[in-house]
């Protein structure tokens, strides 16, 4: 077939490009409209609960192999004790369902290389090991389709401290057993089981891979091949390697705080305290309120969260998790209609809550709620319609005010009675057409910079990064807003180097004559930051990083108006 060329490209590549779009489309339709699913991290790991020879090992649950350099026959051993009676599939899958999630993805191997199915390939895994002659993963996957709920499953493809060949953390190997040749790995351990774990459940929601150690194209491509082959329809994250960019992207542990890349989906994981699995120790727990108001959040930006569980080696969801996704569960029952289905708000910034949007529909999400009766949203609309969501019988006034409509709220609903509202309220706009609203103030802006192009700082990506020189661990940039222009808020990302990894100290100033006025510092964490402050003035603005972990860096830096 003779290919045609169109400005360096051939329209064979362009049809391919297409086609695999629409493919990935299918695959995603149903996740958009889920938002919100439950991760379980569980696994031989749970038996020691976060202490090894009657310690605490410190940072650590899934990881505690790695971080007490337990030998590998040392750790084997533990597995003649798991025994997690009290697993029930169907409670889990009930405690999910109530919580409003919609799908389930669960560790099938996590990198301690311990299999949580009866697989053929490696005889360390929960029914050949233990004295638990079941299979969890059949339990759950049939659980969830009486339920409703999708199921997927997590695999770690590269990173394995039992099977030697598997890839070790950066520290390296601590026992001669784990050396190995990692091609050996991939096609006698790795290969077979993706085949295992995609021939054996049904129809997967999804295959989240993790940690792509030392993965080349044709380890990834090997992989992603099984999959494709048996699971056409599973997603796939970012986390497979080898240039296998997936159907979604995985920020862990933070959500974006200006959203995610131009043009992905992506999903947040969280824990609900600080370990993924179980730990005894760890009592660290967020509050729903926390919890709830991230969903919200991540909806406001047009991701999904994924928040997860850590069951005991008995096969228990600690009280404290079931206790949160009963009370988030409560609040999507009444207010569900504001987060399924919904898209990423229009309104980059509200300072009292999130909103999301279905249509000609805008959902506000109020966290805090107007002492003199009148909400403000930052836009130009025409309004057909407001009302609490709760109460549709009920309409609420409203009308357009100084470039923003106003909404006239109940006044006594300043501290409410029901216990979902407290965590945050929700009002329903309608609209007719588009509503008009003004970008982020340093959108695409005049600005400089200490070192290089500005230009991917102000672009509305998170997915580009503006770097100071390499090496420098302190740069800035300014913006020149055009005019003095009131701010009240501000956001920027970074591009995300793993937990504390990159975290910077930061200052905002505005320019006052010939000198800079301080109005924040801070410091991140390695992901970003949002600041309100009192309205401040100004027409120049600088963010400084003052102290980086790493090259000082910012994917994208935003400025708000006041409401």
């Amino acid at each position: 077939m003779k290919k045609i060329m169109l400005a360096g490209i051939s329209l064979l590549a362009l049809h391919a490009a297409a086609s695999q779009e629409v493919e990935s489309n299918g695959r995603m339709a149903w996740w958009r409209e889920a938002k919100f699913g439950m991760f379980i991290h569980w696994g031989l790991y749970s038996a020691l609960a976060g202490s090894y020879n009657g310690k605490e090992i410190d940072n650590n649950g899934e990881w505690i192999m790695d971080r007490a350099l337990i030998p590998v026959a040392a750790y084997a051993a533990y597995a003649k004790a798991f025994n997690p009676v009290q697993f029930d599939a169907e409670e889990w899958v009930g405690i999910a369902k109530r919580a409003g999630m919609k799908y389930i993805v669960i560790t099938a191997k996590h990198h301690d290389g311990f299999a949580m199915y009866p697989s053929k390939v490696s005889a360390f895994n929960l029914h050949d090991a233990t004295p638990f002659k079941r299979d969890p993963l059949a339990e759950l996957a049939a659980a969830c389709r009486k339920a409703g709920l999708r199921f997927g499953l997590y695999y770690s493809q590269a990173m394995d401290w039992h099977h030697p060949g598997g890839q070790p953390p950066n520290r390296g190997w601590w026992d001669a057993a784990q050396h190995g040749d990692m091609t050996n790995y991939i096609n006698t351990i790795a290969a077979p089981q993706v085949r295992e774990i995609c021939s054996s459940y049904g129809p997967l929601a999804e295959i989240w891979w993790d940690m792509p150690r030392n993965m080349t194209p044709e380890f990834a491509e090997k992989l992603h091949a099984v999959v494709r082959e048996l699971q056409p329809q599973a997603i796939m994250n970012n986390r497979l390697g080898g240039g296998i960019k997936g159907d979604i992207d995985t920020p862990e542990q933070f959500i974006p705080s200006t959203g995610g890349p131009e043009g992905r989906d992506w999903e947040t994981c969280m824990t609900m305290n600080n370990t993924w699995g179980f730990k005894q120790q760890d009592t660290d727990w967020k509050s729903t309120a926390d919890l709830l108001r991230k969903l919200l959040d991540i909806c406001h930006k047009g991701g999904n969260f994924l928040l997860n569980v850590g069951p005991t080696a008995e096969g228990v969801i600690p009280p404290a998790s079931v206790e949160r996704l009963a009370a988030i569960g409560a609040w999507l029952e009444k207010n569900g209609e504001a987060v399924y289905g919904t898209t990423a708000s229009p309104i980059p910034f509200l300072s009292w809550g999130r909103s999301t949007r279905k249509g000609n529909v805008l959902y506000l999400h109020v966290f805090d709620w107007p002492a003199n009766g009148e909400l403000r949203v930052p836009m130009q609309a025409q309004v057909t319609g407001a009302c609490l969501l709760a109460q549709p019988s009920d309409p609420l006034q409203h009308e357009q005010r100084d470039g923003a409509v106003v909404v006239h709220v109940p006044r006594d609903q300043t501290h409410p009675s029901d216990p979902s509202d407290q965590l945050a309220r929700v009002i329903k706009l309608t609209i007719a057409g588009e509503p008009v609203i003004a970008p982020p103030l340093t959108r695409n802006k005049p600005a400089q910079a200490s070192f290089g192009d500005t230009a991917k700082a102000f672009d509305g990506s998170a997915g580009r990064s503006w770097e100071a020189k390499k090496g420098d661990k302190a740069g800035w940039l300014e913006v020149d807003l055009g005019a003095p222009t009131a701010v009240a808020a501000m956001a920027f990302d970074e591009m995300h180097r793993g937990a504390g990894k990159r975290g910077q100290k930061f200052r905002l100033q505005v320019k006052a004559g010939d000198a800079w006025k301080e109005i924040v510092t801070g410091a991140t964490k390695g992901y970003g930051v949002t600041q309100t402050f009192p309205p401040v003035t100004g027409q120049v603005f600088r963010l400084e990083i003052f102290e980086s972990k790493d090259t000082a860096a910012v994917a994208e830096w935003q400025l708000y108006r006041p409401e």
